[in-house]
Parts: C-alpha cells; structure tokens; sequence
C-alpha cells in the first residue's frame, strides 16, 4: 500500500491538540454552549465563518436547511470539521516566523482569513499560548 497522498495534511490542517486549545480560547470548550448573538457553539462560530469553511453539516441535514449553520456549529465533531475547512481555505502564516502552525491557526480562528497580521486580543493569546505550552508539557512528561 503506498504512503497517503501529500494533501492529506491538507485535509485536516489543524492537529486536534490545537482543536482543543483554540476550544478552550474560544469557550472553555464548553460543550453546553448554544447560538448567543452572532456566533454559535464551542468553537464561537459565525454564520460566514461557517459559510468559508464550505458549509459544513451533520449527517442527513443540508447545507441549504435553515437550521443548518446552528446545528452543525452546536456539535462538537461538525464544529471542528468546520474549523479544518476554514483552515483549508484561510490558513496562513501569520506572525511571520516561516510556518503555518498551532499559532497561526488560532489567529486566523479568532481575526478572520484576511485579518490575521493584526493584533490579537490578549486574553484570547494568553490562553492560546498557556494551552499549547501546557499540551507540551503534558506530551513530555507521557514520553519519559
């Protein structure tokens, strides 16, 4: 059997580990969250945001349903389907260091596609930067 095709990174750019930090940023992952204003879920999904990643949407529903944005975004595994396609299309290097990466994925998450070389709020960062270094650690401390 011969290796995946190289776009398989592609496919799904976001390493779950970063899934669940950009959760945690977004929310506090929490999984009870509903629609409140103009975002939706876990993942604080917007309408457009959801729209760029290709509309996504959980089994026997159509990206045409009205319900179909909320249902997806309030559901965990679809929200993060949402996050990999926003990224297939979004994804950037965004504070200049030469890679696209955890980093980079959370700013695009949380500025927008075209937005992602201005400032990022600091709460959002810190909590970015504290669960990607925690996530390090606790992979460390697994291999020894």
């Amino acid at each position: 059997m011969a290796d995946a095709p190289p776009q398989q990174q592609l496919e799904d750019p976001v390493t779950d580990v970063c899934l669940s930090c950009i959760c945690e940023a977004s929310s506090g992952c929490d999984a009870s969250l509903r629609c409140s204003g103009d975002v939706c879920g876990m993942f604080a999904i917007t309408w457009a945001y959801w729209a760029d990643a290709g509309k996504p949407v959980q089994q026997g529903d159509s990206p045409d349903s009205q319900n179909a944005y909320a249902n997806c975004a309030n559901e965990p595994y679809c929200a993060a389907r949402t996050v990999q396609g926003y990224m297939r299309k979004f994804g950037q290097d965004c504070n200049g260091d030469g890679r696209i990466d955890c980093f980079d994925h959370a700013i695009v998450h949380k500025l927008g596609g075209y937005n992602c070389k201005n400032t990022v709020p600091i709460v959002y960062q810190s909590k970015i930067d504290e669960c990607i270094q925690r996530k390090a650690n606790e992979y460390s401390a697994a291999r020894q």
